[in-house]
């Protein structure tokens, strides 16, 4: 006998598998990540295939089989029709869909991970989406465990100066200008960059929207996000 369980999901990635049934990756509420098979949900005349697009919210049904958790329904309950509009939109819903795979482990379900992808999903059709696209990436990795140290120094813990400041994935966030002699791994950060992130963290929404961030700063942010991950994905392997 099997169990069906019920629980409404962000539809992140999905592979297809033989001829016709596709593998897909859902964040749920109440599971966490779940790797699930729709079988035949290829086929025109599949009852799942209303429910199962990328970047769909939708209340997914499925049983534990033998090999995989399989999926029996999948209900719409959001299809962010105006988010798919815009390419860019679309483009930064595939970069948080390739941290999330990258970083977050089968099942574990989180209440501020789930929250941050609600929010995320809404804040995209009223925010430059690069700029949502790093409120989701430094939000996500603090509620991970890698929230990086922001205001002193890493390694000394004295407060930085604005100028000549440096980022070490392997010490856990910002270090001084003389600290940073001790270390082989760092690189140094645009100061405005740090300053966009700590009010990434603040998580003031408001204040948030009305930053107007010149392009210059978005390169030296995507400079240490980059960064960031690299040194964590060494580490997670």
């Amino acid at each position: 006998m099997f169990f069906h369980y019920r629980t409404p999901g962000f539809i992140l990635k999905k592979n297809d598998r033989g001829e016709a049934d596709r593998i897909f990756t859902i964040y749920t509420k109440d599971f966490g990540k779940l790797e699930l098979l729709a079988k035949g949900e290829r086929k025109i005349a599949s009852k799942l295939r209303g429910g199962l697009e990328l970047f769909f919210l939708s209340e997914i049904e499925f049983i534990q089989g033998k090999n995989y958790k399989t999926l029996t329904d999948a209900i719409l309950i959001d299809s962010f029709k105006n988010l798919r509009k815009d390419l860019k939109v679309l483009g930064v819903l595939y970069k948080i869909s390739e941290v999330f795979d990258a970083l977050v482990k089968e099942a574990e379900p989180d209440e501020k991970i789930w929250d941050l992808l609600n929010e995320v999903f809404k804040k995209l059709s009223d925010i430059k989406p690069e700029i949502v696209y790093y409120y989701f990436f430094w939000n996500f990795l603090s509620f991970l465990g890698y929230h990086p140290e922001m205001y002193h120094c890493a390694l000394c813990q004295k407060k930085l100066s604005p100028e000549n400041i440096y980022f070490s994935p392997k010490e856990g966030g910002l270090t001084c200008e003389q600290c940073e002699k001790s270390i082989e791994s760092k690189k140094q950060v645009d100061p405005d960059a740090v300053k966009i992130i700590r009010i990434i963290f603040k998580k003031d929404w408001p204040t948030f929207k009305k930053l107007k961030i010149k392009n210059e700063e978005l390169k030296a942010l995507k400079i240490i996000s980059q960064y960031y991950l690299s040194g964590i994905l060494e580490r997670v392997g």
